[in-house]
């Protein structure tokens, strides 16, 4: 038997298969994380929230959506529209989702109303049904990238180069959360739903299905009545359309490196990044250190960076680098799953000088 049949096999990254009782029999439920020494002090210092950073970043955004979609609105019909409606997407479908996240955790602004009004408007826009994804997304990082825990692992090994195409265009995502939308309006649970979502949330659940199904059938009846997509490229289709940068982020934090570890500077990458791909991804290139503490509020987190980098991996100089890693250990994965990236737990150890010009200049 090949060896990729073989760890296909023994491994189920379901949360109902065997690997379910595997991560709990190795005492990886759950369990107690490594976490870099910081002064109580300063970490106190850094997990201060405030609505400030987030009111002016939802300003900013809300701003460049509503231009770009006049902008779109105003030359439908020409090529014209094109540019407006590429960046409307990914501000859409992309810039969407960390919107969604830091919400989620009740970081992104200090008064709660704000986190949760904000948190779904951004779930419906990137396809996340909100009480389902907040209760997965408090188990991934309970057992981040636990195999049989964690139900947000990207890429399940031996990875899928077909799905991986499909995921570019939220395709897989969308019919996934469309099912679950269908199903939960109807009132039914899915059993991988309910290990991680405490029965006492599921009427949230339903009814917030419902109203989704309310919200879609109003925007493909207008369609329809108007005998026009726009509406639907306004609303909705970007989630599809507008995702793929989404999807790169989102294969950059974890993808290629340990399974079942407890350290995440073994399964987590931080990225530096430009002022604009930090600004749609809302700071979490700093993903290994918001793993880490994940209550420190996003515009902290390079503060963070800071405090901890000596004892953290080297970060990668850009997107494209971290690439030029994940591309060919995706490769290799088809054919030898249990291959994966080790990265050194001392990051001053490993870092060279020209990865430290690059920090100080990318941080300048």
């Amino acid at each position: 038997m090949p060896e990729h049949t073989a760890y296909r096999a023994r491994r189920d990254y379901s949360l109902t298969g065997p690997e379910a009782a595997r991560a709990a029999d190795k005492g990886l439920v759950s369990a107690n994380w490594y976490q870099s020494p910081i002064s109580r002090k300063r970490m106190k210092e850094l997990m201060q929230r405030r609505d400030g950073p987030a009111l002016l970043d939802t300003a900013l955004w809300c701003s460049t959506l509503l231009a770009t979609g006049v902008g779109g609105y105003w030359f439908w019909g020409s090529w014209a529209c094109v540019p407006f409606f590429i960046a409307y997407g990914v501000l859409y479908g992309t810039a969407s989702n960390p919107r969604w996240h830091e919400t989620g955790h009740g970081t992104a602004f200090k008064t709660r109303w704000m986190n949760d009004a904000l948190y779904q408007v951004a779930s419906f826009m990137c396809l996340f049904e909100p009480h389902v994804w907040r209760w997965s997304h408090a188990r991934h990082h309970t057992d981040t990238i636990v195999v049989g825990r964690d139900p947000e692992i990207v890429e399940p090994r031996p990875p899928s180069l077909w799905m991986m195409a499909l995921s570019l265009f939220n395709l897989p995502l969308a019919w996934k959360t469309f099912s679950g939308v269908a199903r939960h309006a109807l009132g039914r649970m899915s059993a991988q739903e309910r290990d991680f979502i405490p029965e006492s949330e599921w009427p949230k659940v339903y009814r917030d299905a419902r109203i989704w199904v309310g919200l879609y059938a109003v925007i493909i009846g207008t369609a329809l009545y108007l005998h026009s997509w726009l509406p639907l490229m306004l609303v909705g289709l970007p989630s599809l359309y507008g995702a793929w940068l989404g999807y790169l982020f989102g294969l950059s934090q974890h993808v290629g490196l340990a399974e079942d570890v407890l350290d995440h500077r073994s399964n987590c990458r931080t990225i530096y990044m430009n002022r604009v791909l930090r600004f749609i991804y809302m700071n979490m290139n700093y993903h290994l250190e918001h793993h880490m503490y994940p209550m420190v509020p996003y515009h902290a987190l390079s503060q963070l960076h800071e405090e901890i980098r000596s004892d953290c991996p080297p970060p990668y100089a850009n997107l494209w680098q971290a690439y030029q890693e994940i591309i060919p250990t995706i490769w290799r994965q088809r054919s030898d799953p249990s291959y994966f990236v080790q990265r050194p737990t001392r990051g001053e150890q490993a870092r060279s000088p020209q990865s430290e010009s690059q920090s100080l200049e990318i941080n300048a």
